[in-house]
């Protein structure tokens, strides 16, 4: 019996790990939280802004197989194969945006640096 409780604690515990979903959503050109706009995705064939109240926060520009988040035309991280760097250095994964940004991967990845940056929210 005592065996069977840890058994159905565990599931408790990891089915609302499972449960957990990121804040934003990507619904569209636009970002949600809570079924709020916070954010608008203006796109040009590769390249995309990320947009608050109408003024551009960031960039993200297609360079040959990385994306360049740029923010006031300077270059503040890229992202390539699931990883982002800044300095050529890592600073996290696309995976790691994801957790917060229902979105595709090179937005999510954008988004997650204009935070870090502390651009957003």
């Amino acid at each position: 019996m005592r065996t069977f409780l840890i058994a159905l604690a565990s599931i408790a515990c990891l089915s609302s790990v499972a449960l957990a979903s990121p804040d934003y959503q990507c619904k569209g050109d636009r970002v949600e939280k809570g079924s709020l706009t916070k954010f608008t995705i203006r796109r040009s064939g590769s390249d995309f802004a990320i947009e608050k109240n109408g003024s551009t926060v960031g960039n993200g520009v297609k360079r040959n197989s990385k994306l360049a988040v740029e923010v006031g035309g300077s270059t503040k991280a890229t992202i390539e194969n699931g990883k982002i760097e800044k300095n050529s250095l890592s600073w996290g994964t696309v995976a790691d945006a994801q957790r917060e940004f229902d979105c595709d991967g090179e937005v999510a990845g954008t988004l997650w640096v204009l935070f870090k940056l502390g651009l957003l929210p």
